[in-house]
Formats: structure tokens, C-alpha cells, sequence
């Protein structure tokens, strides 16, 4: 197998230190903890188990304190298992870890559980009391948003064997498809390549090359077919039968609720985003003739309009990346440079590491860290700081504690997209050659597509196959081929021709497992992002400091009101519209920047 163009950039050099959670697999601490966990369990049990109900705000407060000390210890452990095992699935001590993990999270929450339900059972207007109180003021939204679960929360006992299956239900699905996709090798040219080698073969200017990754992808997908229908058939009914014990309307209810977002919002975002797919097909009609094909195939759909594009090596991105967070804010940039200083971030491509990135926020007295697979392109310098725009906000929020750090995926998406977009101004600003501002344009917009409108058309796909699991039962391997054509052919329309591989694309998405409904988010953050871009473009001084306010919010406050507080109504119809034609914008600039270039 090679490295050879990740080996060219330096950031082979740069792995991660765990040391901040534990030192090892075999760190003493780690064992300390893993017995510390279920002592205070034991003793939270024994302290208020039966008498929720009876207690007064101050009370409350101290038992919620004690909650969140032992959420901490479990989600630090989970934290340093789940990275760890990021970056070699292979190994079967990860493996074993995690597992471990798991279980023993699975056991904490089944002796916890009895604190939210009898924090559901309290009576609506004492429940209100105390949230109003000022002594539990810090936790109010957390015990405001925790009441919309009412509905949907059963007895105690059932909660606990639920949560005792998951670990050999949904949890045990989603890691051995991580791991079957993570062992996974694709032939390409006579070489064995890992599937985020094979994938970033998409992004090159050589067509040939292009097109034989594509068949590589492809070849492999349908070898692995029979497991990957399998694996999603089993979550999509594990899903269906968490959603009726628990009374949600539909598929997606359950995510809505999570992202403190109601159903009608999220309507009106995807039908918003599929109404305008026109867009789509007037950008790739462009860059069909900008590429000067007669006909543009889906494997030409990331292809770069200059055949020698730049290698960027990580230490240029790095500073890119730094620059552009420290010119919008001093310590924005302090914060991101924290994560080379200390090691906090995971960049080399290697066998068996996981595919894609993400920032994982651990725990409040810990950091983030970020992971990513960097092999030197453009993209992988917005990917690094789409990731760092995650850390610097996960880092930020860690003063909302555990309970209100998190932020619902709705605005999960917002640090991180406004990340890539600094860079990409940056970038822009940097560049005299039209023709370099406009392979740089069509990359943004690429991104863009790829963000919104794909992501979207993802959602749609996922509505089919819950909706064709629940009212006919069990779908074939071509069944989910036919939703996932249907639903591309909408997004693409004639602009992009879809090779008949490409009918099995849906099968190596992990979001469709490990976090249904999950990508519309993607969109929701996206357009978000470009209505607070030009905001901020408009706005007198104030406008920075604003936001890294937002961001310490966290998750502490409904995501209408955060993003409120920046001049911005999610709620209106319209909203979505303004980051719609801010990518409409890109593409009549493209289309301006090339007519510029022949003539």
C-alpha cells in the first residue's frame, strides 16, 4: 500500500496525543475509572433514587452536579476508547476496548436511568418551579429541553433493557460496519489502497484516473453488498421498534426533538433546498462546458478545474487556517493554534484508521481533538478548517458543563462551515489569475452542492428506505439501489449523467447509520452559515465578539435564540431563501468570472 502523496506533505508526522484522557490502553487511571464510575453510580442511586420528586431547587442543583461528575468519568472513557480505535480499527486490543466502553456506559446509564424518569413523573407545575428557580438557573435549559421527552419515555425497567440491548443491538451493527468498511481494500492500478485513498482519487484532474477509482469504489461496494443490506436492514427495523415503543410519529421525530427543532422547520428547510435544484443543474451544466466534456459523469462531479493543482503541505495549511481565525477574532486563533501546539489533532493517512474527520468535543475538563485523513489538497485545508471551527467551539462551550455543552446538530454545523469560510475569502483575496479564482470558486461551490443540496437528497433518500422498511418490509440490495437512483436522479437531473455503479453508492455512508436523519443538519448549517457570512460582511464592529459569545452558548439555549441574538430568524420561511441565493450568487460569479476568461 501508499502513502505517497500524504508522505509529501508532512502530516504523516502529525498524530495525536491521548495522554490528556489516558496515558494507554493499560493506564492505571483508566482501570481507576472505569471502578470509580459504577462506586458513584452505586452511591447517586443510593442517595436519590425514589425521592426526586421531593426535592428542592437546591437540592436538585447538588444531584445534578453529581449527574454530570459522573456523566464526565463515562463519556471520558468512551471519548479515549472511540479515538483511539479511530485510528486503527484493525487492532483488536481498540476493538476490545471500546466494546468494553460500551458495556460499562450501558451499565452506568441503566442504574441512572431512574433520574429522568422521575424527573418526567414530577407534576408539570412543580417541574416549572424549579426550572424557574434561581438556583437552578444554569440548568434550565437543560431541564427545560429534558420535559419535551415526557412523551416518549418508558419505566424505568423498560429503559434499562433497552439501554442493556443497544450495546448488542444498534451499537454492535454500526462498529462492525465501521470495521468492515475500515478493513475494506480497493484495487486501483495495481495497488491495494485504503477507501479515503480511493475516494480523494475523485478530486483529481486526471479523468482516466477518475473513472478507474470509480469503478475501484464500486467493484468494491457490490463485494460487500450482501453485509452492507444486511447491516442496514437490521438498524432501519431496530429504529422502527425503538420509534413505536416510544411513540414518535415518524422516522425522523426522534432527531427533530434531539435538535430542538420542530418538524414543520425542518419541512420547510428540505423542501426549500429540493425546490431549488436547479441550481444544481445550471452549476454542473457550467462546469460540463468549463471542463469541456460533452457529457459530465458522476465520477467528473469533484473534478478541479486546473490539471496541476497545488499540494498544499501542512504546515502552509496550518498557517492558513491560523491566519484567517486570528484576523477574525485574536482568540479564535489562540484557540485553534492550541490544538498543533498540544497535539490535539490526528492528520496522517494510514491502513485501517478510519475514513473522513470529525472534532470530537470529549469531555468539559478535557479539550477537544480532531481528526482527519490530510493528503495535501485544497479541500483538505477547508476540511481542517471545517474540523477546527468544530474544536474552537467545542472548546468555548466547555463552560456550559456537561449537560449544556453539546450543542443540538442544528447549530453543531455553524462553527464549522463559518471556518471554511474565512478560509476560503482568504484564499480568494490571495489570488490575481481569474483562472485560479474561478478553479477556486467552482471548488467552494462544489462544497457547496455538496453541503446543501446533496446532503439534502441524502434526507430524501433516507425518508424512502425508513418509509419502505416500516410499510413493506425488509428491502433487497436493488431495492435500496432504486430509492438511492431515484432520489440522485433528482438532485442531478440531466446536468450529471449516473453510471449504473453508481447505483450502490448509498452502502458506505455512515450517517445513515450511526445517526439517522442526521444530514439534513449538513444543509441546515450550511445555509445558516452563508445568511450570518453576510451578515457579518454588512455589519459595524461588534459582529466577532458577538459570535464568540454565540459559541460559548453552547448548547444552553434553544438554537432559535442563539442564532437570534446574531440578527437571524431560523424560524421565518424565507430565512432559508437568503442562503440559497448566496449560492446562486457563487454560480452567476463563476459564470461571470468565465465568460470573463474567454473573451
Amino acid at each position: 500500500m501508499t502513502n505517497k502523496v500524504n508522505e509529501q506533505t508532512g502530516a504523516e508526522e502529525i498524530r495525536w496525543d491521548l495522554s490528556d484522557l489516558y496515558e494507554s490502553i493499560d493506564d492505571p487511571a483508566l482501570q481507576d475509572d472505569k471502578e470509580k464510575v459504577i462506586e458513584l453510580a452505586d452511591a447517586f442511586i443510593d442517595d436519590y433514587k425514589g425521592s426526586i420528586a421531593d426535592l428542592e431547587a437546591n437540592e436538585l442543583k447538588k444531584a445534578l452536579e453529581k449527574y454530570e461528575q459522573l456523566l464526565e468519568i463515562i463519556s471520558k472513557i468512551g471519548s479515549y476508547a472511540h479515538l483511539i480505535w479511530s485510528t486503527d480499527t484493525n487492532n483488536p486490543e481498540y476493538g476490545k476496548l471500546m466494546q468494553e466502553a460500551k458495556e460499562l456506559s450501558s451499565e452506568v446509564q441503566q442504574k441512572l436511568v431512574f433520574f429522568d424518569v422521575e424527573w418526567l413523573d414530577v407534576d408539570d407545575e412543580r417541574a416549572q418551579a424549579l426550572i424557574d428557580s434561581e438556583e437552578l438557573e444554569h440548568y434550565q435549559h437543560y431541564l427545560e429541553t429534558s420535559r419535551r421527552y415526557k412523551p416518549h419515555i418508558l419505566s424505568e425497567k423498560e429503559e434499562q433493557v433497552l439501554s442493556a440491548k443497544k450495546v448488542t443491538g444498534s451499537s454492535a451493527w454500526n462498529r462492525y460496519f465501521d470495521e468492515t468498511m475500515g478493513a475494506a481494500r480497493f484495487e486501483l492500478d495495481g495497488e491495494t489502497l485504503t477507501q479515503q485513498e480511493v475516494l480523494s482519487k475523485l478530486h483529481e484532474p486526471d479523468r482516466e484516473l477518475r473513472k478507474k477509482a470509480h469503478a475501484s469504489l464500486t467493484n468494491t461496494f457490490k463485494e460487500h453488498s450482501r453485509t452492507l443490506t444486511f447491516i442496514f436492514n437490521t438498524l432501519l427495523a431496530d429504529k422502527h421498534t425503538d420509534d413505536k415503543l416510544r411513540n414518535y410519529d415518524s422516522w425522523i421525530s426522534s432527531r427533530n426533538l434531539s435538535n430542538e427543532i420542530d418538524d414543520e422547520t425542518v419541512d420547510i428547510l428540505v423542501s426549500s433546498v429540493t425546490d431549488n435544484y436547479d441550481i444544481v443543474h445550471r452549476f454542473y451544466d457550467l462546469k460540463r462546458e468549463l471542463l469541456g466534456y460533452d457529457e459530465l459523469y458522476d465520477y467528473d462531479r469533484y473534478a478541479p478545474l486546473l490539471k496541476n493543482e497545488k499540494e498544499v503541505q501542512w504546515d502552509e495549511a496550518r498557517d492558513m487556517v491560523l491566519d484567517s481565525y486570528s484576523d477574525f477574532h485574536p482568540h479564535m486563533g489562540t484557540v485553534a493554534g492550541e490544538f498543533f501546539e498540544h497535539n490535539w489533532i490526528d492528520a496522517a493517512m494510514k491502513p485501517g484508521k478510519r475514513g473522513g474527520a470529525y472534532s470530537a468535543s470529549t469531555v468539559p475538563s478535557v479539550h477537544p481533538y480532531v481528526f482527519m485523513n490530510y493528503d495535501g489538497k485544497v479541500r483538505d485545508v477547508q476540511t481542517l478548517a471545517h474540523e477546527l471551527g468544530h474544536g474552537v467551539h467545542q472548546f468555548l462551550s466547555r463552560e456550559q458543563g456537561m449537560l449544556q455543552a453539546s450543542t443540538p446538530l442544528t447549530t453543531a454545523e455553524t462553527a464549522s462551515v463559518f471556518g471554511e469560510m474565512l478560509v476560503f475569502q482568504r484564499l480568494m483575496s490571495k489570488l490575481d489569475d481569474p483562472k485560479e479564482k474561478l478553479a477556486l470558486l467552482i471548488g467552494k461551490i462544489d462544497d457547496s452542492i455538496a453541503t446543501v443540496f446533496r446532503q439534502v437528497s441524502m434526507n430524501r433518500f433516507e425518508h424512502a428506505m425508513h418509509t419502505h422498511r416500516r410499510e413493506q418490509g425488509e428491502l433487497t440490495t436493488d431495492d435500496f439501489s432504486r430509492l438511492w437512483r431515484e432520489t440522485q436522479e433528482d438532485i442531478y437531473g440531466d446536468a450529471v449523467t449516473l453510471t449504473e455503479g453508481y447505483d450502490i453508492w448509498w452502502s458506505y455512508i455512515p450517517h445513515f447509520l450511526h445517526t439517522p436523519g442526521y444530514v439534513y443538519a449538513y444543509a441546515f448549517g450550511e445555509l445558516l452559515v452563508l445568511a450570518l457570512y453576510d451578515e457579518y460582511t454588512r455589519s459595524q464592529d461588534g459582529f466577532a465578539e458577538n459570535y464568540m459569545d454565540m459559541l460559548r452558548t453552547g448548547g444552553s439555549d434553544w438554537p432559535e435564540n442563539i442564532v437570534g441574538k446574531m440578527g437571524l430568524d431560523i424560524t421565518k420561511p424565507d430565512f432559508w431563501t437568503k442562503g440559497l441565493n448566496a449560492i446562486a450568487r457563487m454560480v452567476e460569479e463563476a459564470e461571470e468570472l468565465a465568460n470573463k476568461i474567454n473573451n
